[in-house]
């Protein structure tokens, strides 16, 4: 991933967290986002992910808060992880163009609806949405 292209994908980010929800803005100081170009290979081997066959988008590490008790107060803090490679990936590329069936894929809205979804697919696992509630809301 180029410098160029990081920017381009931090920009989107950037406008897709200045429109989420004030309520969302709190979640995030307390499960904050981090952003890499791609998850590690030791993060895909303890995930049971072949990166050959999968595309990890983003990830939420932690205890969402409906597992929570009053003792779980020393685990490790909550994070969000956003990954640009896979989000790219999953939206098509940064370029325009039609798939196999003549329909629309990739470019920059299709990459800024992907950081989107997956950006609210994360926060839900925080609110301890599984990922059948997930794709019932469209975050899949």
């Amino acid at each position: 991933m180029t410098p160029r292209e990081r920017e381009r994908f931090d920009r989107l980010l950037e406008e897709i967290l200045a429109a989420i929800p004030p309520a969302l803005h709190e979640l995030l100081e307390e499960a904050p986002v981090l952003v890499d170009d791609r998850p590690s290979r030791a993060l895909l081997r303890e995930l049971g992910i072949d990166a050959e066959q999968e595309t990890l988008c983003g990830l939420h590490s932690g205890t969402p808060l409906t597992e929570r008790s009053f003792q779980q107060g020393f685990d490790m803090p909550e994070t969000i992880h956003l990954f640009r490679e896979g989000i790219i990936e999953q939206a098509g590329g940064w370029d325009e163009r039609f798939d196999e069936e003549g329909a629309p894929m990739g470019g920059e809205a299709a990459v800024r609806e992907e950081i989107r979804i997956t950006l609210l697919h994360e926060i839900g696992h925080h609110f301890g949405l599984d990922e059948d509630d997930l794709a019932r809301l469209g975050y899949e």
